[in-house]
């Protein structure tokens, strides 16, 4: 593994973040909404992650002590955002503008607070991701440096 594929392992992990930080915000903005039905009603969603491996990518950037044993991962790839498909939350309230003929509307599955701890951890490790790029770019520096 070279030092410039940081740069690209590191990129595709912000960008991974980035995409569980929108799914987040999405969940959270939507806590609240109501529906008549079960159709209707939002629904959690949360990003699927995959790793991308070395070898996949056809690139020969494999270590020669290794040989094809090495299968150093080469980045993260989103492979979907999904739905959660746990159980609504039915509340009766007939006096509600959205109740069905029943009187009850349904609220989404979303966990304010989980959401919250996930949002942490995502911003976390976007975070984690930016500075290992710094780091890398610093040790490039370092080694511009050395003939001087």
């Amino acid at each position: 593994m070279s030092l410039s594929s940081i740069f690209n392992i590191a990129g595709t992990g912000m960008s991974a973040q980035n995409t569980r930080l929108n799914t987040i915000s999405s969940n959270i903005a939507n806590a609240e909404t109501v529906s008549s039905s079960l159709d209707q009603t939002y629904r959690a969603r949360h990003p699927v992650f995959a790793t991308v491996m070395q070898d996949s990518l056809g690139n020969g950037d494999r270590g020669s002590l290794f040989g094809d044993q090495d299968q150093s991962g080469a980045g993260v790839q989103v492979l979907g955002v999904i739905e959660d498909q746990s159980t609504l939350t039915p509340r009766y309230e007939p006096n509600h503008p959205a109740a069905n003929a029943d009187g009850y509307v349904y609220y989404p599955n979303v966990n304010v607070v989980e959401e919250m701890a996930d949002m942490i951890s995502a911003s976390r490790s976007f975070q984690t991701n930016a500075e290992m790029m710094n780091t890398a770019k610093q040790m490039m520096q370092k080694v511009l440096t050395l003939g001087q």
